[in-house]
């Protein structure tokens, strides 16, 4: 194995790291049940694990405030559990259950939670940028002093949808976050064959957006990114970008076997970089947690998993007449009255 490079002292308190810690860790472990869920046929249709991106968006809930909105694609698992949204729920969706957040008719792709300003992973690629841009518009509109995270990949980056929303963005001066969740691979094509420049932050500028390379595996330095960000929003200056450059251990999705790469390049990744336990080796070299101390986190957490599959096993699929429900037409058959 590699040797791994010695820690930095960390700017957080102990309490705040060990919480980094933790949220990364139900991410973690989450993710790894639903793939053995989709194993064993539980949950359908397409899931797209997070395995290796924790860092992007538990550093980021770090930098928000209550309130803050956040939008992505279809890679949502991780945001949903970051921004405080009940495992149960997110376990009983993936499964098609009623007891999930979209009572089991979004699955993998598709939840929401108002509560938690969480709205949705979303399906067609890049689709959920302007999405953001305009609930950022609305926080603009009601001066409230709100800020949107809107994430999207690599690959999401040569949309051109992306450029039509950063220039509307940036003549709003709206209080949006792009982050680009650069996984260096989009669905399956490495970043340096599919896109021109190796840098996509600095896409931004024709329009005057600023933005940063941030290092993704490092929850530390996306969370002083981060504030960096929201506070450029909240003053007033529009946009922000931040090209997060991270990694994920997994195919595009559960169906892809990840033949584009070696494995000695994702288990290098592991071995030297990982961000779970890179907060894991700053508890220890600073003192602030043992072993023993994280062996209970640890089961903890697993713990908190495993409910969550047996809630959403136990949970019923939803009732034949759900599929009627949640859809929305102007039509109004001939015939009939429309009440005022």
């Amino acid at each position: 194995m590699a040797a791994r490079k010695s820690a930095a002292k960390p700017n957080v308190s102990p309490e705040e790291l060990k919480q980094y810690y933790r949220d990364m860790l139900l991410i973690r472990r989450f993710e790894e049940k639903a793939g053995q869920l989709y194993g064993m046929g539980l949950i359908g249709g397409f899931c797209h694990l997070y395995i290796g991106q924790e860092a992007v968006v538990v550093g980021l809930a770090a930098a928000a405030e209550e309130g803050d909105k956040r939008v992505t694609s279809y890679r949502d698992h991780g945001h949903m559990l970051a921004c405080g949204m009940d495992p149960n729920g997110v376990m009983a969706e993936l499964t098609g259950r009623e007891g999930g957040y979209s009572k089991g008719k979004g699955g993998s792709m598709h939840m929401f939670s108002r509560e938690k300003h969480f709205y949705g992973g979303h399906g067609i690629v890049g689709a959920q940028v302007p999405l953001g841009a305009g609930l950022a518009f609305a926080d603009n509109y009601l001066e409230n002093g709100r800020v949107t995270f809107t994430y999207f990949g690599d690959g999401a980056a040569n949309q051109g949808q992306v450029y039509e929303t950063f220039n509307m963005a940036s003549i709003w001066k709206l209080p949006v976050v792009f982050v680009i969740e650069n996984n260096q691979y989009a669905m399956g094509t490495a970043q340096k064959r599919s896109t021109s420049g190796e840098d996509i932050y600095t896409r931004g500028a024709p329009f005057g957006i600023p933005g940063e390379l941030v290092d993704g595996m490092d929850v530390l330095k996306v969370k002083e990114a981060g504030e960096k960000a929201v506070e450029h929003c909240r003053a007033g200056k529009g946009p922000y970008i931040l090209e997060i450059k991270t990694y994920r251990y997994r195919g595009h999705s559960m169906s892809d076997p990840a033949k584009y790469r070696t494995r000695e390049e994702v288990q290098k990744m592991r071995e030297e970089r990982d961000p779970i336990q890179n907060v894991r080796d700053l508890l220890l070299q600073g003192k602030h947690a043992s072993e023993d101390d994280l062996k209970a986190i640890d089961k903890e957490i697993k713990d908190i998993v495993n409910a969550s599959a047996e809630f959403a096993k136990e949970s019923p699929e939803p009732a034949l007449e759900e599929l009627w429900t949640d859809i929305y037409s102007d039509d109004v058959p001939q015939g009939d009255a429309i009440e005022a």
